[in-house]
């Protein structure tokens, strides 16, 4: 199995579980649980594939995948209620699954030989379009545009990281374990220690 596969894998199965604990909160049926599940672990790499023009969407060429996202939505439906706080965790498990997708974008498109700023593109898109799609269907804030919060942010830094350390090392592995640490290490310290960048904010109009 290829790196590019493992990361997939990885991405599908967390993101999946995050979708799921997202149908559980909207209180869905089980088959709500499997679609909500296969569209957030699945939307942002069949975003990723078809803007690259591959030859098969990753989840259409292994339908194994589809597999994953039932399984994970099956697990949760049976487990949810055993979590002390399903949003706490549902944020943790999509960190967690942003530091994998990244990674699986940047991989790609390194494997493409795609110029610097779209590899930084799809890191970001494989990284947050799942879970902006989750939100957005589960009428809930997507965590993308939470005011200040590190996510576009750390999937764009981690991306940038994968870039600087091909370039200094040239080896995929750093460029992905840099891509995958620095995301992740943003990521969990907005959630932790509250890490921000300044927002905007209007100002009145001079008189």
């Amino acid at each position: 199995m290829t790196a590019l596969a493992l990361l997939d894998y990885a991405s599908v199965a967390v993101f999946a579980l995050t979708g799921a604990l997202a149908a559980s909160r909207a209180q869905l049926d089980l088959v709500g649980f499997a679609f909500i599940a296969s569209l957030t672990a699945v939307g942002g790499g069949t975003l990723r594939d078809v803007l690259l023009n591959r030859d098969a969407v990753f989840w259409i060429a292994q339908p194994a995948y589809i597999g994953v996202t039932a399984s994970a939505a099956l697990l949760v439906f049976f487990t949810a209620h055993l979590l002390e706080s399903r949003y706490r965790a549902l944020l943790w498990l999509d960190s967690l699954a942003l530091a994998v997708a990244v990674p699986a974008g940047v991989s790609l498109a390194l494997s493409l030989n795609q110029p610097a700023p779209i590899v930084l593109i799809m890191g970001i898109i494989t990284g947050t379009f799942g879970g902006l799609m989750r939100d957005v269907v589960c009428n809930e804030v997507p965590l993308v545009l939470k005011q200040g919060e590190l996510y576009v942010t750390a999937a764009f830094a981690g991306s940038a990281a994968a870039l600087i350390a091909q370039a200094l090392d040239h080896s995929a592995l750093v460029a992905l374990t840099a891509c995958a640490l620095t995301t992740w290490a943003l990521r969990a310290g907005s959630l932790a220690f509250g890490w921000r960048l300044p927002v905007y904010k209007s100002r009145p109009p001079r008189q």
